[in-house]
């Protein structure tokens, strides 16, 4: 509902007697359907609705949806979303016993097979856990606006912050939080791209969801980093990353003693992270913070950029700004290609994100023909 959707709550029995429905009919501002009637209910949810999510799925229901046994609205309601062809989403939480049983795991190869999309629970001990809100909010917003459509492809994508240490407590960096790359990856693992997220040291408790994690520290390890993923092939790199552009010409082992001397140390550009992603044929988003006086300006610097660095597509945010880009949930930017401009508003960087994906789709596409 905070995203934007439209929510209708289906009930079963057991759930009923845990939380009342009056619950669900206050928070939703909708009827909370509990038994199957003589409207119908099954018909025309599934006919007024874009998507169906079952969550929790207890072992019981998964099994019944897969057999086609329609002893309750759940499972009455799920076969019409499954007939009609349109998305359902189940979510396991259990037992590991009953999770890992022959008779659930058959169900969820059935499901798959019918398009059903079964969540992967988290296993932790002895429970099949129920994921996390932010990472099942996400996928579905994404799974129901976007579907499996970058399904094949791979994916590297670069975030957060580089450091670049004089002693081993001391260094250089900047406030990158990575959400902004994080969110990228995600964006694309959902829609079914195998990702390789390479991640700087970020601080934000936003977690990825992708198919490798590979931590690096400094901009030298980002570049290593990138070039043994590209070297095993990909379809587009996205450089959203903060990598930094200077180190010092000499560093310490132990820690600089404040009271002494100051270390006569210089800085030194560091190796460029693009010229990397350069080497390969392979589509190139790099990102361009800039320090802006307006639009215009912020567009001319991005434009620049992209021909130094050779980018297909670049993305320019004005990091002037307080409230957007650096340590922020939210972004405003410009999106920049061959020949085309599309400004993205002020919005929540996983919606900035799923922005950004869909153009990288469409350049895809265009190189595919």
């Amino acid at each position: 509902m905070r995203r934007g959707g439209e929510v209708r709550v289906i009930m079963s029995r057991a759930s009923s007697r845990l939380i009342s429905p009056e619950m669900f009919r206050w928070a939703t501002g909708n009827p909370v359907v509990t038994e199957v009637t003589g409207d119908l209910e099954h018909i025309t949810l599934a006919e007024g609705s874009d998507i169906m999510v079952v969550a929790p799925c207890t072992s019981s229901t998964l099994v019944k949806i897969a057999l086609g046994l329609s002893d309750s609205l759940i499972t009455l309601t799920s076969l019409n979303f499954i007939s009609k062809g349109k998305p359902l989403v189940v979510v396991p939480a259990m037992h590991l016993e009953m999770y890992t049983s022959p008779q659930v795991r058959e169900a969820i190869g059935k499901l798959n097979a019918m398009g059903v999309e079964v969540v992967p629970p988290d296993l932790v001990g002895d429970k099949a856990h129920y994921p996390s809100l932010e990472f099942l909010t996400s996928f579905i917003c994404t799974f129901c606006l976007r579907g499996k459509d970058l399904k094949g492809k791979r994916l590297v994508v670069t975030a957060g912050p580089t450091r670049e240490h004089l002693d081993p407590v001391r260094f250089i960096s900047n406030p990158s939080s990575g959400i902004m790359g994080i969110s990228i990856a995600n964006e694309a693992s959902f829609r079914g791209a195998n990702v390789t997220l390479i991640k700087g040291p970020t601080s934000a408790c936003y977690s990825p969801h992708v198919s490798r994690v590979v931590q690096v520290e400094t901009t030298a390890d980002m570049a290593a980093a990138l070039d043994a993923e590209l070297s095993k092939g990909a379809d587009a790199v996205i450089l959203a990353a903060a990598p930094a552009d200077f180190k010092f010409d000499s560093t310490y082992d132990l820690k600089v003693d404040s009271h002494s001397e100051l270390p006569k140390v210089q800085l030194v550009p560091t190796e460029k992270v693009s010229k990397v992603a350069r080497k390969y044929d392979v589509l190139v988003i790099g990102f361009s913070a800039e320090t802006a006086k307006d639009d215009l300006e912020l567009v001319e610097r991005a434009k620049r950029k992209k021909e130094i660095h050779g980018f297909d597509i670049v993305v320019a945010n004005n990091v002037a700004r307080r409230d957007i880009g650096f340590s922020s949930r939210y972004n405003e930017v410009v999106i920049i290609g061959n020949g085309w401009v599309k400004n993205v508003s002020k919005s929540p960087k996983e919606v900035v994100a799923r922005h950004i994906v869909d153009q990288v789709k469409e350049e895809l596409k265009s190189r595919a023909k």
